[in-house]
């Protein structure tokens, strides 16, 4: 053969290889099925069940996400506990202490809340200017409004001591309501409830990065040591995201951090939102401040920075401004975001409709300008 057709037959044999190599490719990851999500042995996270992957992995950074699998929606509230007038709801009506607000909880496929009181009738309180404190009757409430799961994670969840800690996760436990953030050592509490919804794995993480500062070694989980998963366990927290990142479709991080009555985020939500979207969250949600801060997008992820207070007695103005954040996900992609403004009365939100709704979700919406969120991936 003369050295003329040497190139091309080269370039035929190297366009064949590379065909041969991507269809071995596709082969070997058409037939590829990650295993389920595992849960931390308790009774306090979700069972996982065995569903078919229906996500491609995709890497946290790189803009707009491919929608992969069957729609799912997930409703967040902020603050909840049952002090003030809405302990005598709670006794009153477990089923409808949460009020009118239930029946939005209800429409998603997988609501949550940040449970801000200690479970238990027993323990010592603090000495802190606030102890928060339910009967077991509080996840019955929980139930009955159509939360799925809560994150005790915060800076009441210990309010009672060990003894009110250990209370709670025994009244979650018999009452089947899972609970994230909290745990008899720190692998329990940095572990994730695992839920298959219409065949997509969703995992749930709770952290708190608020801890007084005086309490926050004696409340931070550790080996054998029960408490609660702290934030300033950094790379602990991104450690259990990367973790549950491998085996999920969506993994969710509800945090409770920022600063009480502050509508812009402060320097340490601005400084971990990033770094948990890189370690594989796409959805990033707290409250704490006690009052609505904004949300949007950050490097393809949907971030929440303050849900405001949810059931919790507030006096009007700012406190009292409430709603759910409902986001529908398909695998790593947030394909639709929406807020359903509230305003807390008698301790629980109520719905607002009409142009009075209208005017609360322009003012949400506004709240994203000191944020460096964006309204779109």
């Amino acid at each position: 053969m003369s050295g003329q057709h040497q190139p091309d037959r080269r370039r035929r044999a190297l366009a064949f290889a590379a065909f041969l190599a991507l269809a071995l490719l596709a082969g070997c990851s058409g037939g590829s099925k990650p295993s389920a999500l595992t849960d931390p042995p308790s009774s306090t996270t979700g069972t996982a069940t065995t569903a078919t992957p229906t996500t491609v992995r995709q890497p946290a950074g790189n803009g707009p996400r491919q929608p992969t699998g069957t729609p799912v929606t997930l409703a967040f509230g902020g603050d909840v506990h049952f002090e003030g007038v809405i302990r005598s709801r709670l006794e009153s009506n477990p089923a409808t202490a949460l009020g009118p607000i239930s029946s939005v909880l209800r429409e998603a496929d997988l609501a949550m809340v940040n449970l801000e009181t200690a479970v238990t009738t027993g323990g010592a309180p603090t000495g802190k200017e606030f102890n928060f404190r339910a009967p077991p009757s509080a996840f019955r409430a929980l139930q009955g409004a159509g939360v799925d799961v809560a994150t005790m994670a915060n800076n009441h969840g210990e309010d009672y001591g060990v003894a009110g800690l250990r209370d709670s996760l025994a009244a979650a436990e018999a009452a089947h309501f899972p609970v994230v953030g909290i745990g008899r050592d720190a692998t329990q509490a940095f572990g994730a409830h695992a839920a298959t919804v219409k065949g997509q794995r969703i995992a749930v993480i709770g952290a708190t990065q608020v801890l007084d500062s005086s309490l926050a070694a004696a409340w931070s989980a550790g080996p054998g040591k029960p408490g609660l998963a702290s934030a300033y366990q950094e790379s602990r927290l991104l450690a259990a995201v990367r973790t549950v990142r491998r085996t999920s479709d969506t993994v969710v991080v509800f945090l409770h951090w920022g600063e009480e009555g502050g509508t812009c985020p402060i320097s340490r939500q601005r400084a971990l939102a990033p770094r948990l979207v890189a370690a594989g969250a796409d959805v990033v949600v707290g409250s704490h401040a006690h009052v609505l801060l904004g949300a949007g997008f950050l490097d393809g992820a949907y971030v929440s920075y303050g849900l405001g207070n949810f059931v919790f007695y507030a006096r009007g103005g700012l406190g009292a401004e409430s709603g759910v954040l409902t986001l529908t996900v398909q695998g790593r992609a947030v394909t639709g975001a929406r807020w359903t403004p509230a305003r807390i009365s008698g301790g629980v939100p109520i719905p607002l409709g009409g142009a009075e709704a209208e005017r609360a979700q322009a003012s949400w919406r506004a709240l994203r300008s000191c944020t460096g969120l964006s309204a779109a991936p």
